[in-house]
Formats: C-alpha cells, sequence, structure tokens
C-alpha cells in the first residue's frame, strides 16, 4: 500500500505536492518521491519519510506547474532508490507515473513487454510495467486528441495489467492522467482548488492543501486534464467495484473519504459491532484502552455502548513508524516496546479490554497484552475490528506469505492463549461489511480476500500465490534470491 499524488496547476505544484505527501505519510515509510515538469523533467526520489528525503533546496529544483509525488510502502522489503517512485520514460513525449497496488502479472508482463514491444523493464518495481503498457499504447493513439488517446491507452492497460492499481501520471506539455483498475480496489479521489487539479490517494490530501474534494475516479476510468485545465474522463472498462475494506479498517487516516464512505464513521461502527459481541461473550471489562492511534474511533465507540471507562492506557512514542508496515519481522517484535508503553495507573487491578483494528501475525499484540499483564491488569480481553485474517493479500498488502497469520488454521480459543489473552472476540464479516456499506449503500462488494480467499479479480491461481510468495521470501533472504522481486 503506497500513497500517490497528481497537481496540475496554473502556479509552481512541488510545495503542494511536498505537504500532500506529509499528508498521506502513513500510507508508506521507505522512501518519497517528486516529479515535476517545466521545460523538462525534474525527479528526486530518496529513502526516508517526507520531511527527512526532500529540504527547500529540493523543493527549489522542482519547478514546474505539472507534476506526481509518491510514499512507498515496501509489500516485499527494502529495495534499491532505484526502484523508488515516479518512473519516468521518454517516449512518446516524456511521461513519469506513480501507482498503488499490485501488478500480479508483473513477470509475465515484463517479459511480454520485451519480447514484443522492445520495451525493457530495468528495475523491479510494478509501476514500470503500467508506464511501458501505457506509454507503448499512447505511441500508438497519438494522432488523436489527448482524451481519446490517453483512452485507447488506458484501454491497453486494463487488458493486459492485472491485480490492483491506481495511477497518477504527468505528460510532459500534455497534461494530468489518471487511472483505476476496473476493481476500483485503490483509491483515489480528484479535488480542485483556485485552478490547481489534484487527484490522491486519500481526501485528508486535498485537505491539507486546502482543495475540495469533487469526486471518487470510477474503476475502469481514465481521467484527464489537460494543460488549460480543461477535464475529461471516459469509461473505458466495465466497472467492478471492490473496494479494500482494511482500507476503512486500518490504513486510511480516520478524517478522509473513501468513496464516499467515512473512515472514522466506519470504525466507530466497528466499535458498536464488537460491543454487541463483548456482550455476548459475557465479558465485563473495568476499562477499555484503544491500541493507537488507528483503533482509537472503534474503542471510543466500545466504551460508550458498554458504558464503560475509555482510557489512554497505551502511550504511543510518536516517532516511531507504522509497525505493521515495517519491512521485517524482527523489526516489528523490536519496534513494540519502543513505540509503545503502558500507562499503571489506568491498568492496575482492572479488568482491561484491549481494541485493537487488527491481528495478523500477532507480534505487535503479543508484546501489548504482555505489557499490560506487566502493568497490574488483573485480566485482559482483545477485541479486534477486524475479522479473522487467513489468506495472503495479493493486492499491495504485505501479508502475502501463506503460514504467516496467527489465525490460519486456529480458531478463536486457541489465538487466545497463543496472544496469552483471557479472551479473544474478533468482528465477524458480516458485521464488518455492515459497517463499512451504509456510508454507501452503491458499493455492493468489497475485497475481503485476506479475510475469505475470496479474490474478486477472478485471475489468482496457486502458482500465482506461489510467485508472490517467493518473491516476498527472497526479498527477506529467507531463500535464495534467483532474481529481483517486485517492490512498490
Amino acid at each position: 500500500m503506497c500513497g500517490i499524488l497528481g497537481i496540475l496547476g496554473p502556479e509552481p505544484v512541488a510545495p503542494y505536492i511536498l505537504n500532500g505527501l506529509v499528508a498521506i505519510q502513513h500510507r508508506g515509510q521507505d522512501a518519497a518521491g517528486i516529479a515535476t515538469f517545466s521545460s523538462r523533467l525534474h525527479l528526486r526520489k530518496k529513502f526516508g519519510l517526507v520531511r527527512d528525503a526532500f529540504k527547500d533546496e529540493d523543493v527549489a529544483e522542482l519547478p514546474g506547474t505539472l507534476g506526481i509525488g509518491h510514499v512507498r510502502y515496501p509489500t516485499v522489503g527494502l529495495g534499491d532508490v532505484a526502484d523508488a517512485q515516479p518512473m519516468f520514460v521518454n517516449c512518446p513525449y516524456g511521461i513519469a507515473m506513480a501507482h498503488n497496488g499490485n501488478v500480479t502479472n508483473f513477470s509475465a508482463l515484463s517479459r511480454e513487454l520485451a519480447a514484443h514491444e522492445h520495451r525493457q523493464i530495468n528495475s523491479s518495481c510494478d509501476v514500470e510495467v503500467i508506464l511501458n503498457v501505457f506509454a507503448d499504447g499512447l505511441e500508438r493513439a497519438k494522432v488523436l486528441p489527448l482524451p481519446q488517446a490517453c483512452a485507447e491507452a488506458a484501454r491497453a492497460v486494463y487488458a493486459r495489467v492485472k491485480g490492483s492499481y491506481s495511477v497518477v501520471a504527468a505528460v510532459h506539455e500534455r497534461g494530468l492522467v489518471a487511472l483505476r483498475d476496473p476493481f476500483g480496489i485503490k483509491p483515489i479521489v480528484y479535488g480542485r482548488r483556485n485552478g490547481l487539479h489534484v487527484v490522491a490517494s486519500e481526501s485528508c490530501v486535498l485537505d491539507a492543501i486546502g482543495a475540495e474534494v469533487v469526486r471518487d475516479l470510477r474503476p475502469g476510468e481514465v481521467f484527464v486534464v489537460d494543460l488549460d485545465g480543461n477535464v475529461t474522463s471516459k469509461q473505458v472498462a466495465p466497472p467492478n467495484h471492490h473496494p479494500c475494506v482494511f482500507e476503512y479498517i486500518y490504513f486510511a487516516r480516520p478524517d478522509s473519504l473513501l468513496d464516499d464512505v467515512s473512515v472514522y464513521k466506519t470504525r466507530m461502527r466497528l466499535g458498536k459491532h464488537l460491543a454487541e459481541l463483548v456482550r455476548e461473550r459475557g465479558l465485563e471489562p473495568d476499562v477499555v484502552i484503544p491500541v493507537p492511534d488507528s483503533a482509537r474511533p472503534a474503542a471510543q465507540a466500545v466504551a460508550e455502548e458498554l458504558g464503560v471507562k475509555l482510557r489512554e492506557g497505551l502511550l504511543k512514542n510518536r516517532y516511531i513508524g507504522r509497525t505493521f508496515i515495517m519491512p521485517s519481522q524482527a523489526e516489528r517484535r523490536r519496534s513494540v516496546r519502543h513505540k509503545y508503553s503502558p500507562l499503571r495507573l489506568e491498568i492496575e487491578g482492572k479488568k482491561v479490554l484491549v481494541v485493537d483494528d487488527s491481528i495478523v501475525r500477532g507480534t505487535t499484540l503479543k508484546g501489548l497484552i504482555q505489557m499490560v499483564r506487566d502493568a497490574g491488569a488483573k485480566e485482559v480481553y482483545v477485541a479486534s475490528s477486524c475479522p479473522p485474517i487467513r489468506h495472503p493479500c495479493v493486492y499491495g498488502i504485505d501479508m502475502s506469505v501463506r503460514g504467516e497469520f496467527i489465525a490460519d488454521g486456529r480458531d478463536e480459543r486457541e489465538i487466545e492463549k497463543l496472544v496469552n489473552a483471557d479472551a479473544l472476540v474478533y468482528a465477524t464479516i458480516p458485521g464488518m461489511l455492515q459497517a463499512a456499506s451504509v456510508g454507501n449503500p452503491g458499493i455492493r462488494h468489497f475485497c475481503k480476500a485476506c479475510m475469505d480467499g475470496h479474490y474478486p479479480t477472478g485471475d489468482v491461481t496457486e502458482e500465482t500465490l506461489r510467485e508472490i510468495e517467493s518473491e516476498r521470501l527472497k526479498s527477506h533472504g529467507q531463500i535464495e534470491a534467483a532474481a529481483p522481486a517486485k517492490r512498490h
């Protein structure tokens, strides 16, 4: 899961892109990149957080009124800075591109591009294949006006590129282009401000730069803003909307709207659902404690529904990144005690209900439960806003290896014992879907493949799972690497 941003306007866009990337820093902590066009391409890509990667002098060296930005979250470990986004091809026109998602046929498409289009893929980053398919399509259709040419290029992308992807592209001396795959698994939204046209992963970006939300891009749509500010869009592929439900549970900022659904209100509704399950289990906590930060709205709702005090019993070190998206299990273990510290006054002698957004590997949760016990809790219960995660995600979330999930092959009671909880309550899939769909009844399906194993794109085979799993293991040095792994 990464963060993307594209801006076209009447003034230099680099400062706006920088502010926007800070707003979606939660979507990627590994590397950041910005590309702008003036008379030529200006590109900066560096490891680290946005505030560390870009200084005032970097922004000054990124002139132009058209540009895109990216923050990277690597699903298969750390790569070379050359694998960071945006990426660029100089023909036709000069195109810079960034994406959020995962291309499931990356290897096959790389070979196909080399054999038939004579386009060499020189990195291990998924967006390079999208960029080259788009560029090839745009080259073939360049005699057409820009909107029609981009529609033909998008048609080629949707036909050939499998998986999930939301894309922003800057076409030199032509305009800003955005794509969303036909399943709409990854979010992307459009907004405006005083002549600025902005497309971004989340609406919180628009808030950060003072832009007004206009609408979310539709699955299978191509969206074009030319240099005069004319906006055109075309439905190129039939939509089969399956937005990722994990966005609402964990990834997105609570102040964002995704497909017209409030992330914050969804998490509150999940909390009410959890409270019902806690009652059914017969649990009577003395205090509810959220795992900061994404579990806080759900914990608040749980406490209100149960009539129990909500307290900040786990204090978070703001200078430690999100442990879920750290590139290795060892780093996650080390970071738990660096990231959190218990507040004994709110824990000692009490039956504590810890509310977390999700339980993937169980590494963080087990450490937190032990912290709460060490702080004197009488009993420790756990409630998870997300149902059990049992299947690999092939669409861009760092849970792509079968067998790494604590819920794989285990029921709730077995997991309770493994994490040393006195009781464990998971949200149900129907309850989760109800909480997410209230905000937009037009969304009939969500991607929840990591929970039920049903991959909406319909092209995920056993071979696909083995290949993606192998790539991730190679990148972490767990098996001998025979080829470079994809990194997003």
